[in-house]
């Protein structure tokens, strides 16, 4: 049943605590930027960069003070039920235009896991496909009969194909509810990537079983199978940073927790009731389908009174991610329209007030690339709105008045902004090496060079990705949908020439932020170069970052010693690949031997 309860005086403590501490972050940054900017007379200009100030600073220090709650805080003992399990749960693998073999191996992986627990008859899978690639979708059909013959899954494992693929992932899911959820109890939400542990799978049942007024539960996926070196290092910051950043996610929102689209499972009969979507009206980016619907699904079951929870204890939970920065780009312009559209959202009725202040969030995630670069660019202006100064104010006094220093404001803050970006991760650092969890990393030397590698590189890539983010806010606003372009999977490696097609405009961006300060603002030009200088290099960063990693650096556990249910994939997939190529030898001989 669904609670009814209101918000935990611990999740209410810890809310008020960030909030506070993230508002007084932000004005202090717009004081101290105030103090430094008026120090030669105040103008319109000053009150926009420090109203920037804050918004942004508002941000970084909101996901400083969730690490901190991360760090400070334990997530209470999960109960669980015990024994044979008595319910059936789906496991759904919406699928659209992906590898088959591969994605089919892994579901192969994941029922021979599940038998292995002695509970695999309690679960099915189904795979959900929107394939618009008719070859794609010939694949599909031979290799699921493969995958039938390899797991005796008959009665157990279904494929179907839509003929229209309306509400893409989300009407997807809604379809097989609407005609066979009734069957099941549980669904389990993945992606055609995802890997799970049987026994994860399990542990799922058991938490769910046992809380009835539990409508969502999401696990913490690790990434993995990351070559490139950007996908090491996007690799290592999620296993190492994001356990803390979710442990204090999960202590601040409560019952009202975060769905991520996937390795997640929800209760059939509240997922069907609550969380029907509805198309939105007008033309997209801001109508038709709801993209970022996990977002709103997580919300909907809030409103109906469902918990929805984050479990970031649960291991065995996995996905692959983008090997460079443009397919992680191109990916982040699908979540940016999503969340925009969101703006549609907040203020629809019954929602619980948080669910309307996560959507604020998301909005404001890409939102805030535009006010760090409108900050920038109004920095480089600001000479253009300040008078002349009178260094003879007082009459017939012989002595010039100087402006007041203001070199004590500019440090404090640039201490402080400094300090909310770096200070979380290097504080998971100190805890990594107290706790013993460094081993996993190598130890505590080479966790060490990792965080310290991972930082060089967020602050080498993190313009780059300012640029991507502003273009994809401002293509949204304009009214340009992107779609949902099919996801990239395997080796991401990008030429010099395939860069620069992809980034060349952040190139000329860079070159016009240095050649405008050095004419209107000169004093900049140095302060601005850890921005400007990756961005005239984009084609070149981008490139070299999405090469196959040479050095050790960026290890992980399990990238040390890889889980059972990845090597069972690994296993299955090279069988599978050796018949394939088996039989197109045996195709080649013959139609040699017909040709002669």
């Amino acid at each position: 049943m669904p609670s009814q309860g209101g918000v935990d005086t611990r999740v209410l403590l810890i809310r008020t605590i960030i909030l506070t501490a993230s508002l007084a972050s932000g004005g202090g940054g717009f004081y101290l930027f105030l103090q430094f900017g008026t120090a030669d007379g105040l103008d319109v200009m000053d009150l926009v960069r420090s109203t920037l100030i804050f918004l942004s600073t508002f941000a970084l220090a909101w996901g400083a003070f969730t690490a901190l709650a991360g760090l400070t805080t334990h997530p209470p003992t999960r109960p669980r039920q015990e024994g044979p399990l008595k319910v059936r749960t789906a496991v759904l693998v919406p699928v659209y235009n992906e590898d088959p073999a591969a994605t089919f191996a892994r579901i192969a992986a994941m029922d021979l896991s599940l038998r292995e627990t002695g509970q695999g008859a309690h679960f099915h899978f189904a795979i959900l496909s929107d394939t618009r690639n008719e070859d794609v979708a010939r694949q599909e059909r031979h290799w699921f009969l493969r995958l039938l013959e390899q797991t005796k899954g008959e009665g157990r494992i279904f494929y179907r194909r839509r003929d229209s693929n309306k509400g893409r992932k989300a009407g997807n899911i809604e379809d097989f509810i609407k005609r066979s959820g009734a069957a099941y109890d549980y669904l389990v939400i993945l992606d055609a990537d995802s890997l799970m542990e049987g026994e994860t799978l399990v542990e799922m049942v058991r938490r769910m079983e046992v809380a009835p007024d539990l409508g969502l539960l999401q696990t913490l996926p690790v990434v993995i199978r990351a070559q490139s070196r950007f996908g090491r290092a996007m690799q290592f910051a999620a296993t190492f940073y994001s356990p803390v950043f979710a442990r204090g996610l999960a202590m601040m929102q409560g019952k009202t927790g975060p769905f991520w689209g996937h390795n997640a499972i929800v209760r059939t009969r509240a997922f069907a009731e609550a969380c029907g979507l509805p198309e939105l009206s007008g033309q997209a980016p801001f109508g038709g389908h709801v993209l970022s619907h996990d977002y709103v699904e997580a919300a909907l079951l809030a409103r109906a009174g469902w918990t929805v929870r984050v479990d970031d204890d649960l291991g065995g939970s996995y996905e692959e991610a983008p090997e460079n920065m443009v397919d992680h780009a191109k990916r982040d312009r699908r979540w940016c329209q999503g969340n925009l559209q969101h703006t549609r959202l907040l203020f629809a009725p019954g929602m619980k007030g948080w669910s309307r202040f996560v959507f604020l969030q998301g909005i404001f995630a890409y939102v805030s690339a535009v006010f760090w670069l409108g900050f920038l660019a109004a920095s480089i202006a600001a000479p253009l709105f300040v008078g002349p100064i009178d260094y003879f104010p007082i009459e017939s006094w012989p002595f010039p008045v100087l402006p007041a220093s203001a070199t004590t404001e500019a440090l404090g803050l640039a201490v402080g902004v400094f300090g909310l970006l770096f200070l979380p991760k290097l504080l998971i650092l100190l805890s990594a090496g107290m706790s013993g969890r460094a081993q996993g990393y190598g130890g505590w030397l080479a966790t060490l060079k990792s965080v310290l590698g991972e930082l060089l590189f967020a602050a080498m890539t993190a313009p780059i990705f300012l640029m991507y983010q502003t273009r994809s806010v401002v293509q949204v606003v304009r009214g340009a949908d992107g779609g949902w372009p099919a996801q990239s999977r395997g080796d991401g490696s990008l030429t010099l020439a395939e860069a620069w097609a992809a980034s060349h405009w952040i190139v000329w961006s860079g070159v016009a932020v240095l050649g405008a300060a050095e004419w209107l603002s000169p004093e900049l030009v140095p302060w601005l170069l850890p921005v400007a200088l990756p961005m005239v290099l984009s084609p070149l960063i981008i490139s070299w970052s999405s090469q196959k990693a040479r050095s050790a650096i960026f290890s992980t556990p399990v990238a040390r010693h890889s889980a059972p249910i990845i090597q069972q994939h690994d296993l299955i997939l090279q069988g599978w690949q050796g018949i394939a190529a088996a039989v197109s030898a045996d195709d080649l001989q013959g139609a040699a031997v017909r040709h002669a």
